[in-house]
This record gives C-alpha cells, structure tokens and sequence, in this order.
C-alpha cells in the first residue's frame, strides 16, 4: 500500500461501522449540526473550534466515535480539517481530495480549500476577528500540531485556547460509545519473545527517564502481546499505558474489552486501570519526581500540558518501543514468510481468475469482492490490512483511489488494472500491489512498467553497509524514470507490522530524509510506481525483509533484503530488451520461486495458468 501521508479472531478487521453519515450534498442537515455547534460555543464565549480528522492516539485508522469530522460535514477522506467561526467555516483538504470534499460538503457552509495553496494561516486573517478565542481538543493534536495552530491563529490577532471537554461531543446526540472490543492475548509462537522480557528490555532504554507515558496502540500491543479490534484493518486495542523503570506496567484500558484468560496472560507486573485514572496516575509520578518520558510525535498535546500542569518537565523522545518492535525476531520473520505464502495462494488464484475474465465485464468492486473472498476461505484470515485500492484504466492513476458505487468502473481492454491490498493474519500483516494488462498494452505502458521494474529490481537486490538509510537508496527505485524524465510522487517503502499496522515506523525508504538506518529484521515495502493522469497508473509492491548478507572481502557488516511476497508480474508489460541480463535473471529467479512454492498449493488449472504466467522471459 503506498504510504499516507501523516482482527482479530472474534471480530473480522474493516467490520466495524462508520459514523451514521451525512448524505454527499445534504445541506440541510450540515446546515443543522453547524449551528448545534456554533450555539454550544457560544454558550462557552468561544468564537470558534478546530475540528480534526483525529483520535486521541493520533490513529490512521479512527473508531466511529472519533469520526467527528465526518458526521458534521460528511467528507469521508481520510485526512482533513474543519474550522468554525461564528458565520463562516472551512474544510481543508490536501491535494487528494480537491474534487472530492466538493461532491461531499455544501461549500456555501464549508468552505473548501487546499492545505497547502489556501492555508488556515491566510483564512483566518480574513475572517477571524481580533480577540476572538479559537479552541481546540487537546487529545486530538499534538504539541507540533498546537503550535502551528497557536501560530495561525495570534497571526490573525485571535487567541488559541485548549476546550475543557469537546464542544461538538456535547452536540452530536447519537455520538457512539468507546470502542470495546475484545482483547485477547498474541501467543508467544507468533510473538516470539514474552511480554514480560519486553518491558524490561524497553524499560533500559528509558535512561534519565523514570517513566514513559506510552499512546501508540501497535507499540502497546507489541508490549504487553495482546491485539484487539478497536479500529478496521488493524488489531489495535485503544488505550494508555505507563512503562515504568522498573519493567512494571500501568494499562490504562475499559477492562470490559478483557476476558478471564488475560489475567493470567498479563501477570503481576501489569496493573489494569480505568482510563480517567491517567492523569492522576501522572500526577502522582510529577509528585514523586519522576521524570516522564513522552513522544511529542504521537502522544496528544494533553499529555504534555498535564505533566507541565502538575509541575513536571516532560522529556521529549521517540517512542522507546518503536525502534524493537520494528526489528522483528526469527519468529516473526517465520511468521511473515508463512502468511505471505498463505496469501500467495488467495493472490494467485485472482490473478489466474482476472486473466480469464478481465475483458468480460467485471468492474473495479468485482474484483475487490473476489479477492476478499478468495482470501476469506483461509481460517486463518483475520481481515484487510487496509481498504484495496482497485483502480482501472484512469482510475489506477489516482494514488489513493478507493473504489465506490459512483467511481466504479469496468475493466476494459487495452488498458491496465491495478490491484493493492493487504491482509491480517495471526502471524504477518501483508501489503502487495500487482499491475495487469487488460487485452494488449500500448507500447508506451509497457515501456513505463519496465522502468518501473528495473526501479523494483534495484531495490531488492541492493546490498548496502549497516548505517544506511531507506533515503539512501531511495534514488535506485526512480533511476530508471528519472532517465526519461519521469517519477512518482509518493514514498518507495514503508514499515509493516507483525500483525499489526501495515505503516509502521520508524524506516522507510523516501527522497524525504530519515536518520533511522535499516536494521536487521525491518520490513518494508518496495514499491515503485508510474502516474500518467487521466490514462493509468503502475505500481510494483513486494514486502522485503532486511537481512545480513555474507560478502568475501567486505570489509564492513553489509545488508540486504529478501523478497517475501510471492505473486507473479504481468510478463506481458515486460519490454526485454529493457532490461539487463542481470534483471531478467532476477525476474526468471522470482518467478521460478513463485511458481515451485505456490504451484504445489492451488488447483491444477490455476497451476497449469501460473507455469505460463511465469515462464521465463525470452532474451
């Protein structure tokens, strides 16, 4: 899945429903729920409110009850920002969903405007009146965010303050509980190294630090070994934890969402506490002297001004768990190898499926309903790791496409079709995006596929010193393109969890710098791509894992990647001759892999189409 810009058994991930929405060009009742929040922050002597596309946990995927921006314009993108003043509000969105927050938000209530070309700074030194107090929640920013809010809104001569509980909480009636979804314990023949070794392995990196205030759910989740079902497409369980010095836990968690067997799972150096008890729980620990440790990148600003409240001092760092959990273990990296088998088998068969009925009407959700459902016959699938992107002809140019009833469209020949999805399992979160051609592909579409290729190629077959960073080797994906004048606008690689989120830091291989070098046990996505707008799109995506590799006369440690997705590429978007005898032997070697691990596991006629489909390519 190409990056965006910042499950479990007994409850399927992409099950759980959205907010009751706003019909797209529902006037009225937009109409009706500004003016709920416009009364309500007039009865507070505010002239105007920040609502975010956000949770508490600053989360990529949110639980109905934090789909607040939604329910009061009815824009259903997945990021974006809303602003109501006392006569005038704006939604704004970045280039992704120019066209789209039109179709959906009356633009007489909300005004919309582009993040970057119409910022908040600019409108509000339009509309807002000197003196005017502007809030803001301060569970749903984080520091960073709050200063670029302060900044926006004293250069307009406005005040930002921090609301005492959300005004448009207090307005939306029907507003849907916390999420309680069960949690259940992440076995140690998955998790490959207990709960308890965990805590005090990150409890040593605290240094200075007696403490450290932890809300990243994927970085509790890996803690303490549990997942849960709290958000779609990720097996999170909403909550806050402290980590102390000493290896002991504070859970901050609805102890509803636990079952009997978690007691015994979480042990005695665990204590579960309901959620309100987290700012006495700080209070206490700023009393003590305790210095806490916080990271400004994912914790809410609430934090922050709870520690300073108390009289504290926070210690700004990186999550302590993010850098471990992101260097998996040989169990984990066992695990990814048998999902990613495992998927194959789903992968194959659609693609064998799409090659026999691509040109026959089938349209973009055929093919998602296909997919999920040739995925779901696995006991062990546990859900998408994040909605498909199913994208054909013009569609496939549209980075993050999400096929709807309205967009849909038909797989027509002579054009190309791109697929991205991902799944859960037990044991790996999965990510692969595979391009076809419908019918025959023009020349111009094979010969960008094969720049793309060679680009992919580079990637998983580099091999690079420990220290090295993803922006390091980021330029080998887009050599190929940037010979003919050509690129891709999003990142080559992101980070993906063991069971659990499918972007996960804190690598990844970007242009956009990054001091975090691969380790390893990392595993990142490779996945280069091509746009032509209005045309096509193209994108190659394997996950790889980082790995040592053994070089006679190396005179430092050097690395390498191995390739864990296993799915044929379209041979018939190949240009030969393009490539070097060195890349076709590697594109004869992944298919000959493909084909001897995944052939023996699928139905003969989907075999018999696998031998063709990676047969090697002619010189």
């Amino acid at each position: 899945m190409q990056d965006q810009v910042p499950a479990n058994a007994a409850r399927i991930a992409g099950d759980i429903p959205p907010p009751s929405p706003v019909a797209p060009g529902s006037r009225a009742v937009v109409a009706e729920r500004l003016g709920l929040l416009r009364a309500e922050l007039a009865g507070r002597s505010l002239a105007g409110f920040v609502v975010p596309l956000a949770d508490e946990h600053q989360g990529e995927y949110l639980p109905p009850r934090a789909q607040r921006l939604t329910w009061l314009t009815g824009f259903t993108g997945s990021a974006g920002m809303a602003v109501v003043l006392p006569e005038q509000a704006a939604i704004f969105v970045d280039g992704r969903y120019t066209l789209q927050v039109r179709d959906e938000v009356p633009a007489d209530l909300l005004a919309p405007r582009h993040v970057m070309d119409e910022p908040l700074a600019d409108w509000l030194r339009t509309e807002l009146a000197a003196g005017q107090q502007v809030a803001y929640d301060p569970w749903l920013h984080t520091p960073a965010q709050v200063a670029r809010l302060r900044a926006a809104v004293e250069g307009a001569k406005g005040v930002l303050v921090a609301a005492e509980g959300n005004p448009l909480d207090a307005v939306w009636a029907d507003q849907p509980g916390p999420p309680t979804a069960p949690v259940h314990p992440h076995p140690l023949v998955h998790a490959g190294e207990t709960a308890a070794a965990k805590r005090l392995r990150i409890a040593d990196l605290l240094g200075s630090a007696g403490a450290v205030v932890l809300s990243a759910p994927d970085s509790i989740a890996w803690l303490l070994n549990i997942r849960g079902g709290d958000v779609p497409c990720t097996p999170f369980a909403l909550s806050f934890a402290i980590l102390h010095h000493d290896g002991r836990v504070d859970w901050f968690i609805d102890d509803r969402k636990l079952g009997p067997e978690m007691a015994d799972h979480l042990g005695n150096g665990v204590a579960v506490r309901p959620p309100p008890a987290l700012g006495p729980a700080i209070d206490e620990l700023v009393a003590a002297n305790v210095r806490i440790m916080v990271d400004p990148a994912s914790a809410p600003a609430w934090v922050f001004d709870r520690i300073a409240a108390a009289g504290g001092s926070p210690i700004a760092a990186d999550d302590p768990c993010a850098l471990p959990k992101a260097c998996k273990n040989s169990v984990e990296i066992a695990g990814f190898r048998a999902a990613h088998r495992r998927d194959a088998v789903a992968l194959v068969r659609f693609l064998a499926w799409l090659a026999a009925e691509g040109g026959s009407g089938i349209d973009e959700l055929d093919a998602v309903e296909r997919l999920r459902a040739l995925r779901a016959e696995n006991a062990l699938y546990r859900g998408g790791s994040f909605e498909t992107i199913s994208g054909a002809g013009p569609n496939g140019a549209i980075v993050h496409y999400r096929a709807s009833p309205r967009t849909n469209r038909r797989l027509g020949r002579g054009e190309l079709y791109l697929c991205d999805s991902g799944a859960q399992y037990p044991d790996a979160t999965t990510d692969v995006t595979r391009t076809v051609a419908i019918g025959a592909p023009s020349e111009e579409m094979r010969d960008r596929f094969t720049r793309v290729l060679k680009g992919h190629i580079a990637i998983a077959t580099a091999i690079f010193p420990r220290g090295t960073t993803g922006a390091q080797l980021d330029v080998l994906a887009r050599h190929a393109l940037w010979q003919a004048g050509l690129d891709f606008d999003h990142g080559t690689g992101h980070g993906v969890g063991s069971h659990l989120s499918v972007h996960e830091g804190p690598h990844r291989i970007s242009k956009a710098g990054s001091a975090v070098a691969l380790r390893p046990g990392m595993v990142v996505s490779n996945e280069p791509g091509y746009y032509r707008t209005g045309a096509y799109g193209i994108r190659i995506e394997n996950l790889v894992t980082v790995v040592p590799v053994e070089m006679a006369h190396a005179e430092r440690p050097m690395l390498g990647f191995e390739t864990l997705t296993l799915a044929p590429i379209d041979r018939a978007l190949v240009v030969p001759a393009m490539l070097t005898a060195a890349e076709r032997a590697w594109l004869d070697a992944y298919h000959h892999r493909v084909r001897a691990e995944i052939g023996p596991l699928v139905d003969d006629a989907t075999a018999a189409w696998l031998a063709e489909a990676t047969r090697p390519l002619a010189a």
